[in-house]
């Protein structure tokens, strides 16, 4: 492949992350996807708590979940935090790191390029322990447990919405 043609699609690929992250900022109020507001700043511990008491709350009554299948429940939402904590410290504020791609004459394609291999390597490292407590948490679940949850996934975001996710 041609460099110009090699460098063209990085640059495209990491102006796309960039624009992406802007764009998913964007939708973020209180720390969750509405959709509708501004950007009021990430989600208090407090808040993120009784999101999380919440969710636990809904998915053991959809899927009568016993003890156990909690417990390995609540380690995933831990691990998906987690991640997104890492993603978040990994890259940085996305407006901010657009500004400064902006800021010259110019397009920062290598240091778009250096974000979102920074943002890979968040992602990297955290991926095992989230795909680990997945598979705990869905091994854990009955054979009727597991459809209702392929079922939910493939009804789409309307769905999930009902459980407030």
């Amino acid at each position: 492949m041609r460099t110009w043609i090699k460098n063209s699609l990085i640059a495209l690929l990491g102006a796309s992350t960039v624009l992406g992250g802007l764009a998913v900022a964007q939708g973020v109020r209180g720390g969750c996807w509405h959709g509708h507001g501004a950007f009021s700043g990430p989600m208090s511990e407090a808040d993120a708590a009784r999101w999380r008491e919440r969710m636990l709350e809904r998915a053991g009554k959809e899927l009568s979940l016993d003890a156990t299948q909690r417990e390995r429940l609540s380690a995933l939402m831990d691990a998906a935090r987690q991640q997104r904590q890492a993603l978040v410290a990994a890259g940085g504020d996305p407006r901010t790191a657009l500004a400064g791609f902006i800021a010259g004459e110019r397009f920062d394609a290598a240091g778009a390029q250096a974000w979102a291999l920074d943002k890979l390597d968040g992602l990297r490292e955290a991926s095992p322990a989230l795909i680990a407590a997945t598979a705990a948490f869905y091994d854990s679940l009955r054979p009727e447990q597991q459809q209702q949850l392929r079922d939910l996934l493939a009804q789409g975001p309307r769905a999930r919405h009902a459980w407030g996710g």
